[in-house]
């Protein structure tokens, strides 16, 4: 059995899952700094980088909590490497003038590279299915947002205030045109590579 161990820094991703205010403290005066000087250094400012830090720090949040993310490297390299990336996609999609990359302080550690492109894609997916979620009619939203909420469908529908087989039936409905939304999507079939 080839199982990845656990990387002792878990802690971070743990304490940002926990919302601790002393690990997320020790994130920023441990490993903000390097990636701001990076963005610093590759055509950025301050300001960028910290909006870049912090869409990080969701990302890993929101990995971490719905998908009981399991550090298998430290925790600097796999953080740099998704700043790294979201601030490289930010200078391709806003067409910056030619990008100047610092090699010397990227990772090399094949763990935090494969962490990094798992994390960017479920945050991708996220992207994908919040714009295709807006797409739907407020019933939808309003019926597929309860149910997110509670477990139980008698209780969603006793708060929309509609029958438990309506509630059934809409949710199947629902879901079958979120979904096909998601699939007739261009961004879809890049996202299953």
């Amino acid at each position: 059995m080839n199982e990845k161990k656990i990387h002792e820094d878990q802690k971070y991703v743990d304490g940002l899952v926990a919302n601790n205010s002393f690990i997320i403290q020790a994130i920023y005066d441990t490993f903000v700094p390097k990636v701001i000087n990076y963005i610093k250094q590759n055509s950025g400012d301050a300001d960028q980088a910290q909006d870049i830090v912090q869409d990080t720090i969701i990302t890993i949040y929101n990995q971490g909590s719905q998908k009981q993310l399991q550090l298998t490297c430290p925790f600097d390299a796999y953080f740099f490497l998704l700043c790294k990336r979201k601030w490289l996609n930010y200078l391709k999609k806003n067409n910056k003038k030619e990008v100047t990359i610092n090699e010397e302080v990227l990772s090399k550690d094949d763990d935090a590279q494969e962490l990094s492109f798992e994390t960017s894609l479920f945050e991708d997916k996220q992207v994908l299915f919040n714009q295709m979620f807006q797409k739907l009619g407020a019933a939808c939203k309003d019926l597929l947002k309860a149910t997110f909420k509670t477990k139980s469908m008698e209780e969603v529908a006793k708060s929309l205030d509609i029958s438990y087989a309506y509630a059934r039936k809409k949710k199947s409905l629902c879901i079958g045109q979120l979904t096909k939304l998601v699939q007739e999507s261009p961004s879809f079939n890049q996202l299953n590579y």
